[in-house]
């Protein structure tokens, strides 16, 4: 732990100054290191050491055992160090700057936003759609119509702060006067007071209501993509706006296809005969069967595009393709007849590669 720096050398006057030296050079030194005016590092460290050196030389009996016996002179008279000392900056700016912070009444507040959740279909997602969905949402009470009070009723002036939701306190210090402005505790910065609640909402002006709303889901959506609604979301108070709805929207998997971006794929199965003779197939499409073109001798992993038929894009206009994947299939049983075909067809390719070799 380091020593403690001299208390006259920490406020920067002489050892035989006099109490109205000392206390002027706190003050300038205080002003300079409250937290409140700077942000700097170590200048909370340097204030309660400012403020532990004027603890002790304002004090005529505590600077003359700090002057015959210094540190652990001051630490034995009082029994503990000052280092112990917790001080808090909240009640040393009330002693000696007189709490003159201000708090202004409380402003319209914004509504809370609201979250939901959407799912929807590829194909919903790939053309658009229009959905109808229920939220719970805090409106303005349709009893008192937000004001809070009984039906023919009015809230009063609150009597403590005569409605201006501020109460002010001056205080002295060794500073001089200063004027602390806070939050009226009694009606919370509202500057009037209800006197007979609404019996509906109990004084809150807001309730909980259902309500029916259709959102427009633009084509080319994707899961994690939000719809904003805006003031849709909870009611404002003191003459707040309302805040918005966000809609999150989530695609479902589809049974015939993957999503790759704005791109469809999906997988093709083709059988021996088809992959090897080549044949005309029906696949499926986001705007149904396509007639697809395979040629002879098909690879597995081949992969054909049909230009146009995937998702709409969402910021420009056009559309993504579907890749259309081939996979040749074994077959995992076979008939007699089938396994007679292809064991002549295996010695034809045996024929085939023993002509070969002979050449």
């Amino acid at each position: 732990m380091p020593a403690k720096r001299d208390y006259y050398e920490v406020l920067g006057v002489r050892r035989n100054a006099t109490g109205e030296e000392i206390r002027k050079a706190f003050r300038q030194l205080a002003f300079k290191y409250h937290p409140d005016h700077n942000r700097g590092d170590g200048a909370e460290e340097n204030f309660k050491e400012v403020n532990e050196a004027y603890e002790v030389l304002s004090d005529s009996e505590k600077r003359a055992a700090y002057d015959r016996f210094g540190h652990s002179g001051a630490d034995g008279l009082f029994g503990r160090g000052f280092g112990g000392f917790d001080f808090g900056f909240g009640d040393i700016f009330d002693t000696f700057f007189g709490g003159a912070t201000t708090t202004t009444r409380q402003a319209p507040q914004r509504g809370a936003p609201l979250e939901y959740r959407l799912a929807i279909t590829l194909e919903e997602a790939a053309f658009g759609c229009e959905r109808e969905i229920e939220i719970t949402h805090v409106e303005h009470c349709s009893e008192c119509q937000g004001t809070g009070s009984k039906p023919g009723t009015q809230p009063e002036r609150c009597p403590n702060c005569d409605g201006a939701g501020q109460v002010r306190r001056v205080q002295a210090s060794i500073f001089g006067r200063f004027t602390n402005i806070a939050t009226c505790p009694q009606c919370h910065g509202e500057g009037r007071i209800i006197t007979e609640p609404c019996p509906k909402c109990r004084g809150t002006g807001r309730e909980k209501r259902k309500r029916q709303l259709n959102v427009k889901v633009p084509a080319g959506v994707d899961s994690g993509n939000q719809i904003r609604v805006r003031g849709e979301g909870d009611a404002g108070t003191r003459g707040g706006s309302p805040g918005d709805l966000f809609i999150e929207v989530l695609v479902d998997k589809h049974e015939c296809f993957t999503r790759d971006g704005d791109d469809v794929i999906y997988n093709l199965p083709l059988n021996f005969a088809q992959a090897a003779l080549g044949t005309e197939v029906n696949v499926p499409t986001l705007d149904g069967d396509h007639k697809l073109k395979i040629p002879a001798g098909c690879q597995t992993g081949t992969v054909f595009r049909i230009k146009n038929k995937g998702i709409q894009h969402l910021s420009r206009g056009g559309r993504g393709d579907e890749l259309v994947t081939v996979s040749v299939e074994t077959p995992e049983s076979l008939t007699k007849e089938q396994r007679r075909l292809f064991e002549e067809l295996a010695d034809s390719f045996d024929t085939r590669n023993k002509k070969r070799k002979k050449r």
